[in-house]
Formats: structure tokens, C-alpha cells, sequence
């Protein structure tokens, strides 16, 4: 349910309702904007209730019933789009936003090598697992703690902002001392523990969408992190699991315009785990940008030949470079820039 308070509503009237909201045993959560405030109201049982108790209470203008599955992330609940804060920049504004690396932090030399090549290309964030869940018990699972290090040096040695992925509930803290953006991973999309300590971090998370879920699914699982008060939520797409099997994952470029429809969130693109090969990772970065996405997430590596993960879908800091300069061109053609 939200409640959209009437203009110049004073903060006794807003208060009144948030008692109100609270007598049922509901939470609320608060979207304040410039002119209104907005309150949404979080229980499983409201539909049980009239909205007329909450519309003659004095300051409410509105009163309405979310009927999608998904409640935060939703336009209902925020119709300007939300933009995540980040040194100096933010995720979801004009400008679109790379974030380049490594899959997997493998040394300290291949780390090095990889930060100074992306931020020199034009990167504004760096990229790197230090803890690395695979299909295989056998696979390189990374370095752990001693990948957190290294980010932790390559951060201060060229002053980028690190994105590394989370997956186990007891690491959240220790990630967020280094990761400047916490990545939930497609296999953790519906992992809903790990959602909800990650939405209690104050840290910007990236959720990738499972690769066998619809959008609803996982602008739902989206929720998890609003719901545990985490407001920089950024909606990473990254190719879904179809019958097509010439590519590693078939990317759903519809679902940035759809996102865009009904979320307020913003929304990046993953091509080098939809295409699987780097030769096809420059044509689905320029379509994602076209298609309205906020940002990209790109797979460089110095020497991918070398590589212990996803070797074959890594870019070489050559490509990467021409990569950049040819997304300006089709950034300003929607009006954006890179």
C-alpha cells in the first residue's frame, strides 16, 4: 500500500499516519521528495484493511494498493529514477558507468596490471572476484581473504572504487570493509539470507538477475535488499538460460526498457557472461547502451589466455581501450555519456 501525503504536509500529519501504519504491526518506508512525501507500507496482511482508515487522516491525499508482486523497486513507490552515490559520481544518472576487471583476482601483478589498464581506458569502477562460487567443487574458487587484499591495494594505488561479489551471509561485513558495491551473483539472486543481510548493509549493491528468472522474480527479490533499508540497489542483467546454445547465455536486451517501465531502479548490462566469447562482447555493450542501460560490467583480464576464470569471454586491455572509445559514439546518440 502507499500513502502520498499532500503537498506542504507538515510532519505532525506524516507522523499521524506513520502511528497509524505502525498500530497494525506493519513497517513503513519512507520516500521523501522535494515537494511530497510518500510512505510505503509494508505488511503481509493490508489487504485485509480499507484504505479508508489511512485517507481521512489529516495531509493524506492518496491512498493506493501495489497489486505487483514487487513493491519497492516499483514506480508506485518511486516515480523519479534512483540514482546510487559513488565517489564523486553516481549509477543511474546521465553519464553510464563501466566497471572493468578481472573475473577473478588471481595476483597481485595480474590485479595491478588490470586496474591501472581499465581506469587508463576510461573505467570509473574496478572489478575483481575475491571469492568465486563455480559449478565445479574442482574449479578455482579464488582467493578469498587474500583477494579482499588486493582489491583493498589496487583501490588506493589508483583511487577506483572496487565491486566484488558476496556469497555467504558471514562475509558480508568483511567484504563491505573493501568492496565499495557488494555483487549478489545470478546463483544467489533468490538466496534470500544472504538479500536480506546485504539489505541491512549500507554498502550499494549489484543484484544479477538469475538466469532462470523472469523480471518479476527478480525486481521482487529486489525488495529483500529495499526491504532490509539498503537504498543503492542496482539491477545488473546478464544473460538468461534459453535453448539457444551458440552463446553462452542469451541476453535479454528487452529487459533494460522493461526495467526501466516499471522499476525506478537503475540497471546495467553484462555482456561477457551473455556472450560467453569476447568477440561478441562489443556488440551487446553498445546494444545495452542504446537500449537505455546505466552502466556496464566487463570481464578485461592482461593476459586472458592465461586466465583461471572465463578466460574466453575476457577482453584484452587493447580491446577494452577501442571498446570505450567506440561507446561514446553511441552514448551521445541517447543523449548520455560515458
Amino acid at each position: 500500500m502507499i500513502i502520498g501525503m499532500k503537498t506542504g504536509a507538515s510532519e505532525d500529519e506524516i507522523n499521524t499516519v506513520v502511528e497509524k501504519v505502525k498500530s497494525y504491526g506493519w513497517d513503513v518506508q519512507m520516500n521523501i521528495g522535494t515537494e511530497k512525501t510518500v510512505i510505503a507500507v509494508l505488511g503481509s496482511n493490508t489487504g485485509q484493511v480499507s484504505t479508508d482508515i489511512f485517507e481521512v487522516l489529516p495531509g493524506v491525499e492518496t491512498v493506493t494498493r501495489i497489486m505487483k508482486p514487487y513493491k519497492l523497486a516499483s514506480r508506485e513507490v518511486k516515480a523519479t529514477n534512483t540514482k546510487v552515490p559513488l565517489d564523486g559520481f553516481e549509477i543511474g544518472g546521465k553519464r553510464i558507468i563501466v566497471m572493468a576487471g578481472p573475473c577473478a583476482v588471481e595476483s597481485e601483478e595480474q590485479l595491478m596490471e588490470a586496474a591501472g589498464l581499465v581506469k587508463e581506458a576510461g573505467a570509473s569502477v574496478l572489478r575483481g572476484g575475491a571469492f568465486k562460487p563455480r559449478t565445479s567443487p574442482f574449479s578455482f574458487q579464488g582467493l578469498e581473504e587474500k583477494g579482499l587484499e588486493l582489491l583493498q591495494q589496487a583501490k588506493e594505488k589508483f583511487g577506483m572504487p572496487v565491486v566484488t561479489e558476496i556469497v555467504d551471509v558471514g562475509d558480508v561485513d568483511a567484504v563491505s570493509e573493501t568492496a565499495d558495491i557488494l555483487q549478489v551473483g545470478s546463483r544467489n539472486m533468490q538466496n534470500f539470507a544472504l538479500l536480506t543481510a546485504v539489505g541491512k548493509s549500507k554498502r550499494p549493491v549489484v543484484l544479477k538477475r538469475g538466469f532462470s528468472c523472469t523480471v518479476t522474480e527478480w525486481l521482487t527479490a529486489a525488495d529483500y535488499l529495499l526491504a532490509g533499508g539498503n537504498k543503492g540497489v542496482i539491477l545488473c542483467e546478464r544473460g538468461i538460460r534459453t535453448f539457444e546454445d551458440s552463446i553462452r547465455f542469451s541476453m535479454d536486451i528487452t529487459a533494460v526498457p522493461v526495467i526501466k517501465k516499471y522499476s525506478h531502479l537503475p540497471v546495467i548490462v553484462d555482456p561477457s557472461h551473455a556472450a560467453g566469447h569476447y568477440s561478441l562482447v562489443p556488440a551487446i555493450a553498445k546494444a545495452a547502451i542504446a537500449a537505455g542501460a546505466d552502466g556496464l560490467l566487463i570481464e578485461v583480464h592482461p593476459n586472458p589466455e592465461e586466465a583461471l576464470v572465463d578466460g574466453l569471454q575476457s577482453l584484452t586491455p587493447v580491446k577494452f581501450a577501442k571498446l570505450m572509445k567506440e561507446l561514446k559514439g553511441i552514448a551521445e546518440s541517447v543523449g548520455r555519456t560515458i
